[in-house]
C-alpha cells in the first residue's frame, strides 16, 4: 500500500513535531502530568490529541480504499484531504489566540478526507461483493 504509506509517513513526521511541541512546553511550565496551570501546554496537548483522534482512523479508511484498488487520483485526493487538514487544524489551533477560521477548514478538510475515503470504501466494496 505505497500511496497510504505515503501519507502516513508525512502525518507520522507532523505528529512527532506536535509532540515535541508538547514535550517542549511541559519542560518550560515544569509540569510532569496534564496541563497543570499552563493554557498553553492545555492548547498544545488538544492540538496533539486532537491529531491522534482522527488520523489513525482516516488512514485506516484509506489504507481500505488502497486494497480495493481504488484509482490513484482519488486516493491521493483523500491523503491531501487529510494531510493539509490536519496541518491546517494544528496550525490554526497554535495560534494564541487560535485562529478560528484555520481550524474550522482543518476540520472540513479532514472530514471530508474520512467521508471520501467512506465512499470509496463502500462504493469499491459494494462493487467487489457484486462481480
Amino acid at each position: 500500500m505505497p500511496i497510504t504509506a505515503f501519507y502516513a509517513s508525512l502525518l507520522a513526521a507532523l505528529f512527532i513535531l506536535l509532540s515535541i511541541r508538547v514535550i517542549a512546553q511541559r519542560r518550560e511550565a515544569r509540569v510532569e502530568i496534564g496541563p497543570g496551570e499552563s493554557k498553553e501546554l492545555l492548547r498544545r496537548m488538544r492540538v496533539h490529541a486532537n491529531f491522534a483522534e482522527y488520523v489513525p482512523f482516516a488512514l485506516v479508511l484509506l489504507a481500505l480504499a488502497e486494497s480495493l484498488k481504488v484509482p490513484t487520483p482519488l486516493l491521493h485526493l483523500a491523503g491531501l484531504l487529510l494531510l493539509v487538514g490536519r496541518g491546517v487544524h494544528a496550525y490554526g489551533l497554535s495560534q494564541n489566540p487560535h485562529n478560528l477560521r484555520l481550524r474550522t477548514w482543518g476540520m472540513i478538510l479532514t472530514f471530508a478526507a474520512i467521508a471520501v475515503a467512506a465512499l470509496f470504501c463502500f462504493g469499491f466494496g459494494v462493487f467487489n461483493l457484486i462481480v
